[in-house]
């Protein structure tokens, strides 16, 4: 179920390489699109689940709509299938809370609408120029855009899943498990310039580019994500009671929304369980936590006496390598994600235990940067230096300022096609049903 865009090798300069890899990726998202849809009856496909999702109906005939837009109109310059429907599928257009009431395509004919699309597309794709074109083609990356459009709708589904009430519906294996992590709780990042974000990855959206120069003060950050035993110990002692630790706003949401632990938890004697895609069970201590808000994770690292990361220490941790003074476009080197490297792909159901993954560890020993739970950052989602809005504006543009603080890593149902070490995600701070977690920093004196 999972795909990569292309790799920083000679495939970019290949065009059937090229075509392979979209091809793949376009495949397996559209495998995980009937894999999450599929699995409920149409009733289940229609409703709303929670004001904050689409019905996922919405879902579906909306990525059919905008491969149309992108690959058939924009590429091939083909005529409209149907244009009427376009305002339907708009997604600015139309507020999620207002989407049941539009008249949407039922399940059948949305699922017909996106088949037909999907098989004029892969014409186009058998026909692409990948070289010396115009720049949305030019490496596949329409064809990119589209793959990773549609995953990040897997993903928003699969939230959907977790939100909606009833009998699981869905099921993979769990992670294996790992023996207690025994390592230092957190790994020392020396001060100084390093390459922060991408000019060369062909599939990177418009908010990772350009690569630039951004300097870094020495600082410490956790080995690991937090997990839920650690977090329950800031609960136990209070920490959702006592406003010290919280940002005037947060303190005031918590208290409007009676909130006392992550969403979906709730206390059963001394224990917490929690529900997870239809299903209770005990809270495992020894996972990082999730659905956290940033409001939560930033009171968190308050009252453990530190601090969230900024996002350029996040991916300084994440992509430098002090031996070369590089930054390589994972945390384990510059190839394509593995199942050994990271938790990705919706192949499990929720984070492996913190300290799996070894294999993915940063050069300099911080686990699990990659997968299993989006990370909070201090900061907010702010264009780079010399940001160019490509192939539109409302992709990232219309959304920069301090309303949204920026996420890094991406989770378990993040596909690889969609996650880099120098993709970006961003949300509101109150947001908890996201698969959001967090690791915390501190400053610190350059070590010798």
């Amino acid at each position: 179920m999972t795909a990569t865009g292309p790799s920083a090798d000679d495939t970019l300069h290949d065009p059937e390489a090229l075509r392979r890899r979209a091809l793949a990726a376009l495949t397996a998202a559209r495998e995980r699109t009937a894999l999450l849809t599929d699995c409920v009856d149409g009733p289940e496909l229609t409703a709303q689940h929670s004001p904050l999702m689409s019905p996922l109906v919405w879902d579906l005939a909306h990525i059919g709509n905008q491969e149309e837009l992108w690959l058939l109109r924009a590429v091939a310059g083909r005529e409209a299938m149907r244009p009427e429907i376009d305002g339907l599928y708009d997604a600015f257009e139309h507020p999620r809370a207002e989407r049941p009431s539009l008249p949407l395509l039922p399940p059948e004919e949305a699922r017909r609408y996106a088949a037909e699309v999907r098989g004029r597309a892969l014409d186009v794709l058998e026909d692409a120029a990948f070289l010396g074109g115009p720049r949305l083609t030019e490496a596949g990356f329409a064809f990119g855009m589209v793959a990773q459009h549609e995953q990040q709708h897997d993903e928003t589904m699969l939230v959907t899943h977790q939100l909606r009430r009833g009998p699981a519906a869905l099921t993979a294996p769990d992670p294996a498990p790992a023996p207690p992590f025994t390592g230092p709780s957190e790994v020392f990042v020396p001060g100084g310039p390093f390459t922060m974000g991408t000019s060369a990855e062909p599939w990177a959206l418009d908010n990772e580019r350009p690569a630039h120069r951004r300097f870094v003060p020495p600082f410490h950050i956790d080995t690991t994500p937090v997990t839920n035993g650690a977090y329950q110990a800031f609960i136990a002692d209070g920490g959702y009671d006592d406003p010290r630790w919280w940002a005037p706003d947060g303190w005031a949401h918590i208290r409007a929304h009676s909130i006392g632990a992550p969403l979906f938890w709730r206390r059963e004697g001394t224990g917490w369980l929690r529900r997870r895609f239809g299903v209770t069970e005990a809270v495992p201590p020894d996972e990082p936590v999730l659905h956290v808000s940033w409001y939560e994770a930033d009171a968190y690292a308050r009252w453990a006496g530190r601090r969230l990361p900024t996002e350029a220490e996040w991916e300084k941790a994440a992509r430098f390598d002090p031996a070369s003074g590089r930054s390589r476009r994972y945390p384990w080197g510059d190839a394509d994600p593995a199942p050994e490297h990271a938790n990705l792909g919706q192949r499990h159901l929720r984070p492996a235990p913190a300290g799996s993954y070894p294999a993915g560890a940063s050069p300099l020993g911080v686990h699990q940067l990659i997968g299993d739970v989006w990370e909070w950052t201090s900061s907010d989602f702010l264009p780079y230096p010399g940001f160019a809005a490509f192939p539109y504006r409302e992709y990232s543009e219309v959304f920069f300022g301090p309303e949204y603080k920026v996420l890094r890593g991406g989770s378990f149902a993040v596909d690889p096609v969609a996650c880099r070490g120098t993709f970006r995600n961003w949300d509101y701070p109150v947001r908890r049903q996201i698969f959001s977690g967090f690791r915390t920093a501190r400053d610190a004196a350059e070590q010798i």
